[in-house]
């Protein structure tokens, strides 16, 4: 699970292998700031995002949820314009 920090925002993000496949599908939670630094307060809780499509590498599925992150985030700063 590879963990990268955009703005305030901390995400992971993986491809895992379905089982009984060669197929894999991304994987992803986004964790926003939080006032104790014991606590990470999860506001995209870890799930499986383009869940249409199945992956042929571990590369592909975590460059997918990379992206997904990417554009939630966006999304969510232009909310708040």
């Amino acid at each position: 699970m590879r963990t990268e920090t955009i703005g305030n925002y901390e995400i992971e993000y993986s491809g895992i292998q379905l089982p009984d496949s060669e197929g894999w599908v991304a994987n992803l939670a986004i964790y926003a700031p939080s006032t104790n630094p014991m606590h990470r307060n999860d506001i995209f809780p870890s799930q499986r995002v383009a869940v249409d499509t199945v992956f042929s590498s571990e590369q592909e599925a975590e460059a997918e949820a990379r992206v997904f992150a990417i554009s939630m985030i966006e999304k969510g700063r232009k909310a708040e314009l």
